[in-house]
Parts: structure tokens; C-alpha cells; sequence
């Protein structure tokens, strides 16, 4: 790893649903909580950049069947200049969400870079997209639709971007982990939580670093979408469940990808906020991220 921290705040709720008529996702709090438990005293960032916090519209917004569809591109457009720029300073861009929405913004700013993957970690594939749901019933939710979008499927809105059209990124170029769910995803690599429990975190690290060099892929994003943890360890998340990773598992994972020189950047994504659960996860990003904040102390 050659690069300084980098930290980007966005704190945004816009791809949850609301959980209770007229009450807004927890999630926009997760930054600040992560922040104010310690995070940028153990990573000793280069830069801390604070995104505002865009509104949260409990109605459907014009011309979209995707909630907050219009802010979110909006946003996505902004968080992705951040993340450019935090690349073109040879930084290590740490997005702290917020929901998964995010996760298109780092994908767009990593592009501004070239050819990047996607190591996908989220206890949900987030694979939603109108070919699989009633798009004119029901008003879709990014954070359960991330992937799929980022895979160019869904709205134009949130599919086609600027200077790098669609997709973000391709089925073959994504590895799925972590989650829980029987149905059927695209032609992506992918790990359950099932198959994790049985193979474990260092042969889990084997099977996703050979398959970058399969691909050839010198660059991708890491997503961690926190319930990827099991609800055991970890209830504090929009849609917390079982089985999952533990705390240990995860920043051993996370050490891992990053070791190898081929992660761009990373992003922490739907933590709803709860004080007993904020230090855990602070020690996990910061343990697995540890040579980064090392490297940045001793420049200074």
C-alpha cells in the first residue's frame, strides 16, 4: 500500500425506505457516530471531507420509480468528485456512509481513474432492478438495488453516468460476499454466507485475490456493507440477520484485499447509529487499515 487515508463523509439516507410513516432512516448519523468514537485519530487521515447531507423526500420525485432518484444522482455526482480527487492526490479514499447508495459515487470516482472492479461485501446481493420487481407498484430503494445499478441495470438515472456511460461496472469484474439469500444474481463471483462458514476468512482471501488475477484486475473498490456482520455481533444495521462475519473475520478480510495493492478505496455503508457499536467498528477499520494510518504518522 502506497497511499494516505483519505476520509469523505456522506451522510446520506436516500436509498432506505422510511421505517415508520414520516420518520427518516437512522443511517445519515453514521459518519459523525464513527468520527466521534475515534476514526480519524486511529487512521490519521491526510484530509477529512465532509459532504453536506441532502434532504430525504418521503414522496415520489418526478419522472423516477426510484426513491430519492433524482437527489441521488445528484449526490452520486458530487461524492464522486470527491473520490477523484481524493485519487488523484494518491490517496486512499475511506467513504463513511450513510446507505448503499454511496457505493455509485466511489464507483464513478474510481473511474475517473480507468478500469476499476468491484469486491462486493453486504449480507443482501442488493440485486433489485425492474426485471425482477414491479417497478409501477412499488417505489424501488437503491440500497437494495446498489449492485444491480452499478451493473448498469435499472433507470437510466442512476445507470448512465458522465464520461463513463454504463456500466459502472461489469458482471464478470464484481465478486459477491457475504450474503445470505437463494435467489438467483447475475454471472458474478460469488461467496455466501454459507459457504464462508465452511471454507473460512483465509481460504475466503485465497479464492478472491485468484480471481482478481484471473481477471486481471489491478483495481477494484471494496464495498463493506455492515451487515455483511452478523446480527450477533452487529444488530445496529437497516436489515441485520444470520449468519455473517464477526468483527475479527472482517478486518482480517479487509487486511487482506487491501494488502495486495489492488483496492483503490473502500466504503463503510448502512451502520444506523447506536453508541454501544460505533467503537467495535472503529477498532475493525482501523486494525485492518493500520499500515495506512502508520504511513501517515510517520510522514508527519
Amino acid at each position: 500500500m502506497t497511499a494516505a487515508v483519505e476520509l469523505i463523509a456522506a451522510p446520506w439516507n436516500l436509498g432506505l425506505r422510511p421505517p415508520a410513516p414520516g420518520r427518516e432512516p437512522g443511517t445519515w448519523r453514521a459518519p459523525q457516530a464513527l468520527l466521534s468514537a475515534g476514526l480519524e485519530a486511529r487512521l490519521r487521515p491526510a484530509r477529512t471531507v465532509e459532504l453536506d447531507r441532502p434532504p430525504y423526500d418521503f414522496d415520489p420525485q418526478p419522472a423516477t420509480r426510484i426513491r430519492n432518484g433524482v437527489t441521488i444522482r445528484e449526490q452520486t455526482l458530487r461524492l464522486g468528485e470527491a473520490v477523484r480527487a481524493a485519487l488523484a492526490a494518491s490517496r486512499f479514499p475511506v467513504v463513511l456512509g450513510g446507505d448503499c447508495s454511496i457505493l455509485l459515487g466511489c464507483l464513478l470516482g474510481a473511474r475517473s481513474q480507468g478500469h476499476c472492479g468491484l469486491v462486493h461485501l453486504d449480507g443482501h446481493s442488493d440485486f433489485r432492478h425492474p426485471g425482477n420487481y414491479d417497478a409501477g407498484s412499488t417505489l424501488g430503494s437503491v440500497a437494495g438495488m446498489d449492485l444491480a445499478l452499478a451493473t448498469g441495470r435499472g433507470e437510466l438515472l442512476l445507470t448512465h453516468w458522465p464520461e463513463v456511460g454504463r456500466p459502472l461496472v461489469a458482471d464478470e469484474d464484481v465478486i459477491q460476499i457475504g450474503d445470505r439469500e437463494h435467489e438467483e444474481i447475475p454471472p458474478v463471483t460469488r461467496f455466501t454466507a454459507q459457504e464462508i462458514q465452511q471454507i473460512g476468512i483465509a481460504r475466503l482471501g485465497e479464492r478472491v485475490i485468484s480471481r482478481l488475477e484471473q481477471r486481471g484486475l489491478d483495481r477494484v473498490w471494496l464495498h463493506l456493507d455492515l451487515d455483511v456482520l452478523d446480527e450477533r455481533v452487529l444488530p445496529a444495521v437497516d436489515s441485520p440477520g444470520r449468519p455473517g462475519l464477526d468483527f475479527s473475520q472482517l478486518s482480517e478480510l479487509t487486511s487482506t484485499l487491501a494488502g495486495t495493492g489492488r483496492v483503490a478505496g473502500l466504503d463503510v455503508a448502512v451502520y444506523d447509529p447506536d453508541g454501544a457499536y460505533a467503537a467495535p467498528i472503529v477498532d475493525c477499520l482501523a486494525s485492518a487499515l493500520a499500515p495506512l494510518a502508520t504511513m501517515e504518522a510517520t510522514r508527519a
